[in-house]
């Protein structure tokens, strides 16, 4: 069984509906629920993205 993690800061979030659609993708996948992935995803930031095309990718958001 997979090591839980006590989570000690709430925070509102507003997303879009295809951003959180990947997230509950993602979570599923990794057996998550939605905290515990946001929580890998920002904890690993460095490791799950590609600096190359990050800021390409913020301009286009924007």
């Amino acid at each position: 069984m997979p090591k839980r993690f006590r989570t000690t800061r709430r925070f509102q979030v507003a997303m879009t509906e295809d951003g959180y659609r990947r997230l509950r993708k993602f979570a599923t996948e990794a057996g998550l629920d939605e905290g515990e992935a946001l929580s890998f995803l920002f904890e690993h930031f460095d490791s799950v993205t590609d600096e190359d095309t990050l800021t390409h990718r913020l301009r286009l958001f924007n």
